[in-house]
This record gives C-alpha cells, sequence and structure tokens, in this order.
C-alpha cells in the first residue's frame, strides 16, 4: 500500500468525526430524514393529516386517531448502501381522548477501517493492525397526544433522547422537545409540527488515548479537539390540507406545508434570521384498499460554477396496499435521478395490532 492510499484511507475513515470539529449551530441531522414510504412519496407533506402510528414522528397529535395498538416498520439505504437506516414505532389509544406513543431510529455507517494504527513507530505496514468500528446515531422517541375541549383541536408533544457513538472514539447524549398541533373542521385540515422547540443540546465525551491515534495519524492533520458541544435549532412545519371524496370510493387527500428552519440556507426563501421552502403531496385512493401518492419537495437554489442559481426541486411518487389492517407502502424518492435525493426505493409496514383479536 503506497502513501496516498494510506491517506485516502484515514480520510475516509475519519469524516464523520472530523465534520465535528468545526462549531455548528445544528446538529442530529439524522432525526430530519423522515420515516413511512407513504410519507416520503408526499414529500413529506402530511403534518396537518398524519393519523397513524408514525404520528409520533410527523406530528404526534395524529396518535389520538387511533383506533387500536398499531406498529410500523421501515428500512432504508443510502450513499450506495453504506449507511442504513431502520425505525420501528408502536403506539396506542390510552381512552377516547388520549394515546401514547414510543418510535426508535437507528441511522448507522457500519464497518468502517480503523487505519491509525496501520503503520507502526517504525513505519512499518501491518494490515492486521486494521480493525473495524461503526458510527451509529440513535432516536429514541416518547410521545403523548390528546384531543382539546374543542372539537377538532388536537395537541402532541415527544420527548426525545439522543444517542450517538463513533467507535470508542466519542459518543454523546441529547435531550429535546417537540409540540404538534392539528385542527380539523369539515374537509380543512391544519397542523403545526415544532421540531426542538427548546433546542436540542448534544453534549459528547471522547477518549483521549483514542483522540491521540487520529492526531498522530497523519503529521499535522485532526490536532483539535472536536467540539464537546452541538446545538440542534427549532424547525417549524405548517401545513393545509382539505379532503375530496368522489362517488363514495375514490377519495383525494391533498396538502401543501411550509418548512422553515431558523438558519440561512439554500431554500428558496432564505434569510440571516429564517429560510422557507414549500413541500407539496397527494394522494388518491380507491375504496381504502389501493392509494397512489405523489409529491415535490426540497426546493433548493443551487450554486452553479458560473455563480448562477439554479432551482432544484425533489419529486417523489409512491403506491400504498392496505388490507384487514396491514398496510405495506412503497416509494421511489429519486424520480429523474436527482441528486439531492437520499434515497431511491423505500418500502414500510403498518399493522393495526387490533386484527389478531378479532
Amino acid at each position: 500500500m503506497n502513501i496516498k492510499r494510506f491517506i485516502l484511507l484515514v480520510f475516509t475513515s475519519y469524516s464523520m468525526l472530523g465534520v465535528s470539529q468545526t462549531t455548528r449551530n445544528y446538529s442530529n441531522e439524522f432525526m430530519n430524514i423522515g420515516v413511512d414510504a407513504a410519507a416520503l412519496a408526499m414529500s413529506g407533506a402530511v403534518t396537518a393529516t398524519s393519523n397513524d402510528v408514525n404520528s409520533g414522528y410527523w406530528n404526534p397529535a395524529g396518535l389520538v386517531h387511533l383506533e387500536d395498538n398499531a406498529l410500523a416498520l421501515m428500512h432504508s439505504s443510502y450513499f450506495a448502501n453504506i449507511a442504513n437506516y431502520n425505525y420501528v414505532a408502536f403506539a396506542m389509544p390510552l381512552d377516547d381522548r388520549s394515546a401514547i406513543g414510543l418510535s426508535v431510529i437507528r441511522f448507522g455507517v457500519d464497518d468502517i477501517l480503523d487505519t491509525t494504527k496501520l503503520i507502526d513507530q517504525q513505519g512499518n505496514i501491518n494490515y492486521d493492525r486494521i480493525n473495524l468500528f461503526s458510527a451509529v446515531d440513535y432516536g429514541v422517541t416518547f410521545s403523548y397526544a390528546r384531543k382539546l375541549p374543542i372539537p377538532g383541536l388536537n395537541y402532541g408533544v415527544n420527548a426525545k433522547v439522543i444517542r450517538r457513538i463513533i467507535g470508542d472514539f466519542a459518543s454523546s447524549w441529547g435531550f429535546g422537545f417537540d409540540l404538534g398541533i392539528q385542527f380539523k373542521t369539515k374537509n380543512w385540515q391544519f397542523g403545526l409540527m415544532a421540531r426542538d422547540i427548546t433546542t436540542t443540546f448534544n453534549a459528547w465525551a471522547f477518549d483521549q488515548d483514542r483522540l491521540e491515534d487520529i492526531q498522530n495519524a497523519i503529521p499535522g492533520e485532526n490536532q483539535e479537539e472536536p467540539e464537546a458541544n452541538e446545538l440542534t435549532l427549532p424547525k417549524l412545519q405548517l401545513g393545509m390540507a382539505k379532503n375530496f371524496i368522489f362517488d363514495y370510493d375514490y377519495s383525494l387527500k391533498t396538502e401543501i406545508d411550509l418548512i422553515v428552519r431558523f438558519e440561512q440556507n439554500n431554500d428558496i426563501i432564505s434569510t440571516s434570521f429564517a429560510s422557507i421552502t414549500p413541500a407539496f403531496g397527494f394522494e388518491f385512493g380507491y375504496i381504502d384498499l389501493v392509494y397512489l401518492r405523489g409529491g415535490v419537495g426540497n426546493f433548493q437554489n443551487e450554486l452553479e460554477f458560473d455563480n448562477t442559481k439554479k432551482l432544484s426541486v425533489q419529486p417523489n411518487l409512491g403506491l400504498g396496499f392496505k388490507y384487514n389492517g396491514v398496510s405495506i407502502d412503497y416509494a421511489i424518492t429519486d424520480i429523474g435521478d436527482q441528486s439531492v435525493a437520499l434515497y431511491s426505493n423505500v418500502f414500510s409496514l403498518k399493522i393495526d395490532l387490533g386484527l389478531f383479536r378479532r
């Protein structure tokens, strides 16, 4: 192995750790990827209409619509299957006015090469000294939802625990809260999801001996200890939806959401105070059995090489089947080979556990 190959391996192995060496006002981006193929097919425009076990993620206020205990599962991967994303959720009604839920997200890159000890102090290369480690993020969310005395008005809260681990080099704990509200009147629905309303704080702890291995791997590189604290700023998502029924057998649900981040980025509306981007979604259903879904989101102003800006979007499509309390959903989220897409293909499963008592 030549020195160029060695340097490439070191930089590849520790790119995730190196990112945290600069002070950031955001973190825990894995919690923003999204869950449920049905919602992802609609570009995440479900804040006002989410009403199942996955509401713990999209808007906990929607959990009050559960009629029985429910379970959800999802698996996906991206970056050419390098990173794996797994999600499981359970929710149940407490009574006719309240419900609770629990969800777990695991986002991880496994089998990363640890090449810090590949070359010994005498300059000898020993491949047996290469070890493997994982960089894994966990998000555990506890949800509670309740109907308010005002007809059609519900609220929900999330308490989140974040655990992030980078091999035996570093680990962190984080805590945060979300607040969700939904309101329905006739065929119109409105929703508000406020993520990290108190800001989510992550505190990192580092193994000093392992950090020295990184600092000594390449002279002059990785010499500073990463920042120990990260802060996730609040994000708002406001939704408005309308439902249509045609001849009793056909239904159409449409929703538009506005996503507000309190930072300046590449969203189509961007200021030093906040940035705003829309998301559109629809769901066409036939006899509550088959669903066709679509959406457009992730509107971004991309900077070209000639310093001009180009608007990019991410269109999504999906199909869903529901029978006897079991829902199987599929979404394709990189139509036209959009470079901003996180996934190619997503499958998810929802089960109404009440079917086992029927």
